[in-house]
């Protein structure tokens, strides 16, 4: 007799699993999709039950409900594992002014960039932000993006930080995308403590991750086993190695696991301290030097690269993803969506651009943006790739072959979206998903 199961998907031109049983891939098992011809997913409530060719699922399931997904390429869910994405206002001013020259550090030393944002952040309740916020979510997750890791860093003192994290929360318990919260309090030296940065990371030190812990204990994301981690701008204008490393210590003793903002702009140390500490991921490593990217190959940590930021700010150099995998480094892929420097909600774009300026195949854009991206916030024994036993967060593609999703851009291939084993209906007049 055939099992019952709740959703069957089958009939896929290609089935991609993105299988990686012994971590995060590296070197050349970037380019290994696990290509299931005539696919087909067998689901059970939030989860996988089987995968397998079509016609094997077929005889031996019984579904309540199914997808045909002939004639399309199916594949896990992105995990976008670096973004701003919660916040409220915009900067489209400064973009003229990126525009006319103006390079990003000089605006942010004149109150713009990062302390822009935070203005208005200070200044919107709770509501407004979590208003503002679902609808960028909700264009991630009609790209494609099943998970997304989130950020604070645009309030930049106890009170706001908080407000940030509880809108995290709120969003997450409305929205149909899982969120991964991330404390972002040493974003920027705010303005009330100009010239007086030491004091401002004692702050960050010493009450607000306390808090932050504290916060996270009975929140959510702890009930479901999602880690809150501990992150820094490590750079120029920003904070020194010596400050990091504060930040980060006490995040680890806070029991946070930690990322860190390295080498956006200038090479100061971050990479170092981000091995030194063991850190998850660094990200951003826009001007990594040859020898740091061999360390980071030598090493656990995630390397995370963000082209949409070097895109939308008209830069010509992006982070050497690959001689990263070359080396051996194990590179996720993620869009930094934020207000400023990357106002981009798609995946697949920075996919795009990851394959054009950065010289990924496709096949390693795509694992660098779902399983590699999934331990890079901790959850890669959980998503990221079709698995019996995983979550079941699934997208069925427009095309038929998944390279699709970097040989084409500007438009968005993603047919359909099951989260946690439910199809999502996506409002296409609203622009909204249902909860």
């Amino acid at each position: 007799m055939p099992t019952p199961v709740d959703l069957l998907i089958h009939g896929a031109q290609q089935l991609v699993t993105c299988t990686s049983p012994d971590g995060p891939k590296r070197g050349t098992a970037m380019r290994e999709l696990g290509v299931v011809e005539d696919g087909a997913l067998a689901i059970v409530g939030e989860e996988i039950a089987a995968v397998g060719p079509t016609r094997e699922l077929r005889a031996a399931y019984t579904a309540h409900e199914e997808l045909d997904a002939s004639g399309c390429a199916v594949c896990p869910g992105f995990v976008d594992p670096h973004t701003h994405a919660v916040y409220a206002g915009d900067r489209a001013d400064e973009f003229e002014m990126q525009l006319q020259g103006v390079p990003y550090l000089e605006i942010l030393a004149n109150g713009g960039g990062i302390l822009s944002t935070v203005r208005a952040v200070r200044t919107a309740a709770l509501e407004q932000i979590v208003a503002e916020s679902r609808p960028r979510l909700d264009e991630m997750l009609a790209h494609g993006s099943t998970t997304i890791e989130v950020k604070s860093g645009y309030g930049l003192n106890l009170e706001v930080e908080l407000k940030m994290l509880r809108a995290f929360e709120a969003l997450d318990a409305a929205h149909p995308v899982d969120l991964i919260p991330t404390l972002l309090g040493a974003h920027a030296v705010p303005p009330e403590y100009s010239q007086r940065a030491d004091e401002y990371v004692a702050l960050v030190a010493e009450e607000m991750t306390p808090a932050a812990a504290d916060w996270y204990a009975s929140s959510g994301f702890a009930m479901r086993k999602v880690p809150l981690f501990g992150d820094v701008f490590c750079e120029r204008n920003a904070f020194d190695v010596t400050q990091s490393r504060r930040v980060l210590q006490a995040a680890m003793a806070c029991g946070m696991p930690i990322k860190i903002h390295a080498d956006e702009f200038n090479s100061i140390g971050g990479v170092k301290l981000a091995l030194e500490l063991d850190a998850v991921s660094v990200d951003h490593l826009d001007v990594t030097s040859p020898d740091d990217v061999v360390r980071i190959a030598g090493s656990d940590t995630i390397a995370v690269v963000l082209p949409t930021v070097n895109f939308h700010l008209g830069g010509t150099h992006y982070a050497d993803a690959r001689s990263l995998i070359d080396a051996g480094a194990a590179l996720a892929l993620a869009t930094d969506n934020n207000p400023g420097s990357a106002p981009c909600p798609s995946l697949p774009l920075a996919m795009a651009i990851a394959c054009r300026y950065q010289r990924l195949l496709p096949s390693e854009a795509l694992n660098a943006a779902t399983i590699n991206a999934a331990h890079a916030v901790g959850l890669g024994k959980r998503i990221g790739s079709l698995e019996t036993g995983k979550q079941a967060d699934v997208l069925i593609l427009e095309a038929p072959d998944v390279r699709h999703l970097a040989y084409a851009f500007g438009g968005n291939p993603v047919r359909q979206v099951i989260k946690r084993g439910k199809i999502l209906s996506f409002d296409r007049t609203l622009r909204r998903f249902d909860s």
